[in-house]
């Protein structure tokens, strides 16, 4: 089983002068539940080697086990600091492919052409695909073999409004992953802000925030155990 992890490249705030990039709990949750049930995990990122850790996501409020753990693991470590470009990368070598978020997708990921094409491969393959957080925003420009959003009709969840209201970041984002999501047809769903929530519809499998990475985690790898069985 080969899972592809997919990280942001950009690491300014818009123009607030603060930095952003991955939110570490996005990425530690994930690794963890995959490396346990066996996968072998790759990272990537559009620019390959260190990707940016948003600075606020290590904060002591932030911080989890898993978060305390991936940052004490050499070995993970290790591999966060090399990267493989993701224009290198190609579908038919993974089974899945986890994007996690945090706000720098929303700048890069979410206009990548690369990115882009490899999920349209992924969904076209009959291979599941996941995001947290604000990664599903990284699907607005995903689409179907027909030219229709990929999301449009599908049960989706994100980063809401009042998350990002909550964050005081609004202003701030090039654009609102709920609004974007539903103005691509979406069928956004969401339950109380920061609370766990992970859905799937199909091969799609959408997290709401950092705390939903673990259950989005788990259902990829449920879809694939079902597929295996």
């Amino acid at each position: 089983m080969n899972i592809l992890i997919v990280l942001t490249s950009h690491d300014t705030l818009g123009n607030t002068g603060r930095k952003t990039g991955f939110w570490l709990e996005e990425l530690a949750a994930p690794y963890y539940a995959f490396k346990e049930a066996g996968a072998n995990v790759v990272l990537a990122s559009p620019a390959g080697g260190q990707p940016p850790l948003d600075p606020k996501s290590n904060e002591p409020a932030f911080q989890t086990e898993l978060t305390r753990r991936f940052e004490a693991d050499t070995a993970a470590t290790a591999e966060l600091a090399h990267t493989v470009r993701l224009d290198s990368v190609r579908q038919d070598d993974f089974d899945a492919v986890f994007y996690p978020g945090g706000h720098g997708p929303l700048w890069d990921l979410a206009e990548d052409a690369h990115s882009i094409a490899l999920i349209e491969s992924f969904i076209a393959a009959n291979k599941p695909v996941a995001l947290v957080c604000h990664a599903p925003g990284v699907l607005r420009h995903v689409k179907n073999t027909d030219g229709s959003p990929l999301v449009r009709g599908k049960q989706v969840t994100g980063f809401t409004n009042t998350e990002e209201a909550g964050v005081e970041l609004t202003d701030i984002v090039p654009f609102l992953v709920e609004d974007e999501l539903k103005a691509k047809g979406a069928v956004f769903q969401r339950i109380e802000d920061w609370a766990p929530y992970a859905i799937a519809d199909g091969l799609l499998i959408t997290g709401q925030n950092p705390a939903s990475s673990a259950a989005a985690a788990q259902v990829l790898l449920q879809q694939l155990a079902s597929r295996a069985a």
